[in-house]
């Protein structure tokens, strides 16, 4: 469903017959038998990406001061329960319904409270499956920034502000890029190619994510005073959930159990590998040594470039995005320490940064089986600029929107609720001030 395009292009559909083929596809799927190995699959993908919060959590908190572990890690998870319930209510169908005000957003009242789809399969799989599917996505998007404003938001600014993103960013630019008519899903001749979310989430995110770091202004004695992490065996841990989740992640995104699921799998394990490898490299280099920070940013780095780029590449591509994904990811966050810009724990710099080089860079990446499909629906020669530009619409188009709904809220819920905690709940920390509570059961610290 998501990126349907991507498939009706190798069904060797044309662009004017897969823009009315929707409705009807759908249609005549409802009758269709489940297909027990799609749907298993499907089902292991949900639990999967679901997965990659707790990870999250784990992740993030072991970044930060100890005295603010566990409200960090609450960020992660409260989203969980906040987007888990705007999604069903309202968010599937004003992502996946048909286009209004102009195509900013769909609507279906059918997808309300998900109340249309009890007993719909889709290409085989029950429509709800793929609901829940797409809610993971929506939940973990907004978790990413808080990575930017860690140790110095009330939970309350921070809720409202994932409730307003989700709304105001994450709706539109999904319905944009993977509806089935979205205007970036119908650019050109084979649309924007975003797999599973290298700008729906990790560019949104990241770009957000600096435009809240600026917003905050940095922690209190930020980059005078040493902040160290708390626990980098916990990051560690939470980067391999990461890891792991990642493949339903981008392989799930293909929805299907096949050739293309195998070949996007494939494409985020190399990818990975060689961001990591390319991290310790550069560390070994630089510093003579390998650092376990360093190591996870590398997983990441590679994970973040391969995530639009999975369905069309192949594995020499997938090495060389992640290499260079973690080459360019170093200089950035080596950039952030000159700028003194405080994104806490780099979603921009690793995110923002690694996923927009894979959305322009795979471009020239292209397996030529699929070059091939795109230029018998355009008509003429399908190249790598030719692709390029609509990636670099769609990049300008997602920036764009992230960056000022993002100032926007911020002046929303500082204006309302507050956002950035006071200076005196900030030093004692956010478990203390916000939620009573200690992380470790140890003494408070301002490590």
């Amino acid at each position: 469903m998501k990126r349907k395009r991507y498939y009706e292009m190798f069904l060797g559909l044309t662009m004017a017959t897969a823009a009315t083929a929707w409705p009807t596809l759908a249609l005549a799927a409802e009758n269709n038998r489940v297909d027990t190995g799609t749907t298993a699959w499907m089902l292991i993908s949900t639990g999967l990406v679901l997965l990659m919060v707790p990870g999250l959590a784990m992740f993030y908190g072991g970044l930060v001061r100890t005295k603010n572990v566990l409200g960090t890690m609450m960020h992660s998870f409260v989203a969980m329960a906040l987007i888990g319930v705007l999604w069903p209510v309202c968010g599937y169908a004003l992502t996946f319904g048909q286009g209004i005000l102009g195509g900013l957003v769909g609507w279906n009242s059918d997808y309300f409270l998900l109340r249309g789809i009890d007993d719909t399969i889709t290409n085989g799989v029950p429509e709800y499956i793929l609901a829940m599917f797409q809610g993971k996505f929506a939940i973990i998007t907004p978790a990413l920034i808080s990575g930017a404003l860690a140790e110095r938001v009330y939970f309350r600014g921070y809720c409202l502000f994932i409730v307003l993103w989700f709304l105001a960013v994450y709706v539109p630019l999904c319905h944009w890029i993977w509806a089935p008519d979205g205007w970036l899903f119908n650019a050109g001749a084979s649309g924007v190619i975003d797999l599973a979310g290298g700008l729906v989430i990790h560019v949104s995110a990241g770009v957000s994510a600096l435009v809240v770091a600026l917003f905050l202004g940095p922690r209190h004695g930020y980059p005078k005073i040493a902040m160290h992490p708390n626990n980098l065996v916990m990051t560690m841990m939470g980067a391999g959930l990461l890891w792991v989740g990642w493949f339903g992640f981008n392989a799930g995104s293909t929805v299907q159990s096949g050739l293309d699921t195998a070949r996007a799998l494939t494409m985020t394990q190399v990818s990975a590998a060689s961001g990591a490898l390319t991290w310790l490299i550069i560390e070994a280099l630089i510093f003579k040594k390998a650092t376990s920070l360093g190591f996870v940013s590398g997983i990441l780095a590679g994970l973040v470039v391969i995530t639009p780029a999975a369905g069309v590449v192949q594995p020499a591509g997938a090495l060389t995005l992640g290499a260079l994904s973690s080459l360019v990811c170093y200089y950035a966050l080596q950039l952030k320490l000159k700028l003194g810009y405080d994104d806490s724990l780099d979603c921009f710099g690793i995110h923002g940064v690694g996923s927009g080089l894979g959305v322009l860079l795979l471009s020239f990446f292209i397996r030529e089986s699929w070059m091939t499909k795109a230029a018998a629906a355009a008509g003429r020669p399908w190249t790598a600029l030719d692709q390029l530009q609509i990636q670099l619409m769609g990049m300008g188009a997602t920036i764009a929107l992230a960056a000022t709904a993002t100032i926007i809220i911020c002046l929303v819920v500082e204006k309302s609720v507050g956002f950035r905690i006071d200076e005196q709940g900030e030093m004692v920390g956010l478990d203390q001030s916000l939620h009573g509570e200690s992380g470790y059961g140890l003494v408070h610290s301002d490590r």
